[in-house]
């Protein structure tokens, strides 16, 4: 049972990211953490999230834009650190609410209303008269990967940060995904440096018959994805897109993300 659970998320949510940017994380973490102490969930994730982001790079990143990457991508991974240094420091900061629902303890914490507020402000700016033209000038690159790092790092969310604004960058839907999956790569590499003590704490109690098999999910997923790339248009990925920033925007303001 808890195999299929998490397999089945790991297909499902790996074929969904390859197109959104994001939502991976986001949808396996809760799955592991039916089953695992959060700690070990939190660890379990990253490999597969990782795992998962090296083989959409094999699949699709010949597609990413060079320039993008440079402008966007760079700026983002300096910005992380900084927004995940000022969550330590805010990370004792008492949540304003806090409730139970179908038996879970959730709790509404400034920093994720903050960001959930934000990326519903996006969704509703998507939806307006005239957001179908991409309107984000490719001067604002090096600003939108700054503020993207570091409110991704701040709250654990910057692949929906940084669709946020790859989706508004005129970017073909090849290039789309095939940037957004090199920067992901990027802020992986450096941010599972930030991890390794955690996950070498973890390795020693990973099931690692299931980390392959949620693995191999997510492979077939990305895969099953890559197939229908050709099938999808822009306008497409963007209504995906906006509709899975309302979804996280209201999780995190609702503390349930």
């Amino acid at each position: 049972m808890t195999t299929a659970v998490i397999c089945l998320v790991a297909l499902l949510a790996s074929a969904l990211t390859l197109f959104s940017g994001f939502g991976l994380g986001t949808l396996l973490l809760p799955a592991f953490a039916v089953f695992f102490p959060v700690e070990l969930a939190v660890a379990m994730t990253a490999v597969v999230h990782f795992a998962n982001n090296l083989f959409k790079l094999a699949l699709v990143g010949r597609h990413a834009n060079r320039g993008v990457v440079l402008r966007f991508g760079l700026p983002a991974v300096v910005a992380a650190f900084a927004g995940a240094w000022l969550l330590g420091r805010l990370a004792h900061w008492p949540p304003w609410l806090a409730y139970e629902f179908a038996g879970r303890q959730l709790a509404v914490t400034p920093v994720k209303t903050v960001v959930g507020v934000l990326l519903l402000c996006f969704t509703v700016a998507e939806a307006l008269p005239g957001a179908k033209t991409p309107a984000f000038d490719t001067r604002w690159l090096p600003l939108g990967g700054v503020l993207s790092g570091f409110f991704g790092g701040l709250s654990g969310n910057q692949g929906a940060l940084r669709s946020v604004f790859l989706v508004r960058c005129g970017l073909t839907k090849e290039a789309f995904i095939g940037t957004g999956v090199v920067i992901a790569c990027l802020v992986d590499c450096t941010r599972l440096g930030l991890y390794m003590h955690n996950l070498a704490d973890a390795a020693g109690r990973m099931n690692y018959p299931l980390l392959a098999a949620a693995t191999g999910a997510a492979f077939v997923g990305a895969y099953g994805g890559s197939r229908w790339l050709g099938k999808t248009t822009m306008a497409g990925i963007q209504r995906l897109v906006a509709g899975l920033l309302l979804l996280v925007g209201l999780g995190l303001a609702a503390g349930v993300l």
